[in-house]
């Protein structure tokens, strides 16, 4: 969804979920933050329906760069602030030209172990937002919509029953759509710059290894820290989910048995045995 003044938005609909179903399309968003858009993104932002914005950003964030959205007429903002500390100080990083590549994928090993442990109370709103059928469409951000909205998206997908080929394949995109922040990438050593200015998959899986120690797996984890037990997964499931190969999605085509059966057996691999279509790491009823 190429936009002038909107980097890195798209529509979570379309990927596929275990048991031959995919996310529905136009009822959740995800971007880097909207902050210059022109009149024709504001058209098109509009003419999207949306009903709720959620900001992930902190503080200082907000401060320094302003919504520009008057133009959608007063859609409701959540403020979900969530630090986007990688435990150094900018101007630290900004001196660091004796540390490497390694050296910037730690500190975000860290953080985002850290959205994972420390910051789910806001993760857990948005899933009660998206579960709201009043507050869709959805369009939910950060700064660059890479981390903390990655991350996000990464749940949200997680919690649809989507596969891990296909969460991966939605945070990668970015490094395709992000058009990047040119005014921090002058402030850094470019060995640091060049790590920070992209999607790693593996911080994926640093994150969803400190789900699995925290609660013993994804699907104890969406219920404990996310709230999301039997019967809001299986709600949010009915309203999200829809039958059928849905079209394509970022160069993904329509679900072939192949591409159905990967999804099925990521799927098993990630959260366990099969429940039910369409529900299948939806936590076991009580009693």
């Amino acid at each position: 969804m190429p936009l002038d003044g909107v980097s890195n938005l798209r529509d979570l609909g379309g990927w596929p979920a275990s048991g031959g179903v995919r996310v529905r399309f136009g009822e959740i968003y995800r971007s880097a933050v909207p902050a210059t858009p022109t009149a024709e993104d504001c058209a098109r932002l509009s003419a999207m329906g949306l009903r709720t914005l959620v900001d992930l950003r902190s503080e200082p964030e907000k401060s320094m760069v302003p919504l520009r959205l008057d133009c959608l007429g007063g859609v409701p903002v959540e403020e979900l602030p969530v630090d986007p500390s990688l435990g150094v100080p900018l101007h630290r990083l900004a001196a660091a030209y004796d540390k490497d590549g390694d050296y910037a994928l730690g500190l975000l090993r860290h953080a985002y172990a850290s959205y994972a442990r420390d910051w789910s109370h806001q993760y857990a709103r948005l899933l009660e937002l998206l579960a709201d059928p009043a507050c869709r469409p959805l369009l939910f951000f950060c700064s660059a919509g890479k981390d903390r909205t990655g991350f996000g998206a990464a749940l949200v997908l997680a919690a649809l029953g989507v596969g891990r080929e296909a969460i991966r394949a939605d945070y990668l995109q970015t490094n395709v759509l992000w058009r990047g922040d040119e005014k921090l990438r002058a402030l850094l050593p470019p060995a640091i710059a060049e790590v920070l200015m992209a999607a790693h998959a593996e911080l994926l899986d640093v994150a969803f290894a400190a789900m699995r120690e925290d609660s013993g797996s994804v699907a104890g984890y969406l219920e404990r820290r996310l709230g999301l037990d039997a019967e809001r997964c299986r709600r949010l499931r009915a309203d999200l989910l829809v039958a059928g190969p849905g079209g394509a999605v970022s160069g993904l085509a329509p679900a072939a048995d192949g591409e159905q059966a990967r999804a099925d057996d990521h799927h098993r691999a990630d959260y366990g045995p099969e429940v039910g279509p369409g529900a299948e790491d939806c936590p076991a009823e009580a009693g």
